[in-house]
């Protein structure tokens, strides 16, 4: 089974709720709203749920709630009611598309999280990597991480929101500096805090940990270390192609790199470096990542 474990895409529900509202993040029309970002205009093909379908190219398509929206870390009530419509409106989609929980950062509600965790259909909890920037941000979703881990299902780490940036900057910028930002920060807040605190949970960084683990000289030379390879940290592969993936292996092997595409802003790459790989990137790896199983 061919597996893209990063996608996004809207239902109409959400859509109707964010154009309902009168703060941040907010649509007008296809135009979405945010704090730290310029206006963008959203294509709407990009969420018409039966061209994606038509068009989806994995046999199992994940798709998660876009966490540079900033819903997670909205007060409560706010952003408990636009993640419970992400719930319900994505789970009702059907096939191909399975589901990333998302959860509120701010107040918790880990008896909520059990619940939608127990949803067949639902993969697992997609966490912004602003709320798990540093050990005491890891400490205070603790919880949250619990119960991913007592329900045998993974944690997908994706850029939260970005900071108000110059507006002399050009469009690509939030995605490359910000977002990569918080990935590198959440990474190695992991290594230092995170795992110690969850043994078994099966974490995954979205588009290769912004390459955090290429640093791993600089990080020896300035006293730390990756130590052991830690198997139950995977690496999510949207944006980057045969260079940087390739680059990655060197590294952390293999094993833990899984095909994601963050369509509808990028698409799937097979990096080319063999019939064994492509197996790997798109099947076995997606499946070990998400089951555990490792065959």
């Amino acid at each position: 089974m061919v597996i893209d474990c990063h996608q996004h895409l809207w239902p109409p529900r959400l859509v109707e709720a964010l154009r309902r509202r009168q703060s941040y993040p907010y649509l007008r029309g296809w135009t979405l709203h945010l704090p730290g970002e310029d206006p963008y205009e959203c294509d709407p093909a990009h969420h018409d749920i039966e061209l994606r379908r038509r068009t989806e190219r994995s046999e199992r398509a994940l798709i998660s709630l876009s966490s540079p929206l900033g819903i997670e870390h909205l007060p409560a009530h706010d952003g408990a009611e636009l993640i419970t419509i992400w719930h319900e409106s994505a789970l009702e989609l059907g096939e191909p598309f399975h589901v990333w929980a998302a959860a509120p950062v701010t107040e918790l509600d880990p008896d909520g999280l059990a619940k939608i965790l127990r949803e067949d259909r639902i993969a697992g909890l997609q966490l912004p990597a602003t709320a798990l920037a540093d050990p005491a941000g890891i400490a205070h979703v603790a919880p949250l991480l619990a119960e991913a881990e007592r329900a045998d299902k993974p944690v997908l780490v994706h850029p939260g929101p970005a900071p108000a940036c110059d507006p002399g900057l050009p469009s690509w910028w939030p995605a490359l500096v910000p977002y990569v930002s918080q990935l590198h920060q959440s990474w190695l807040a992991w290594h230092v805090a995170g795992r110690r605190q969850h043994p078994a949970l099966r974490i995954g960084f979205v588009a290769l940990a912004g390459l955090a683990p290429l640093h791993h000289e600089r990080l020896a030379a300035r006293g730390g270390g990756l130590g052991a390879l830690d198997p139950n940290v995977f690496y999510e592969t949207s944006s980057y192609g045969t260079r940087a993936v390739d680059a990655m292996t060197r590294v952390v092997g293999v094993d833990p790199i899984v095909s994601g595409s963050d369509r509808p802003y990028a698409q799937a790459v097979d990096p080319g470096l063999g019939p064994a790989f492509t197996h790997a990137l798109f099947t076995a790896n997606p499946h070990h990542f998400l089951t555990g199983d490792a065959r």
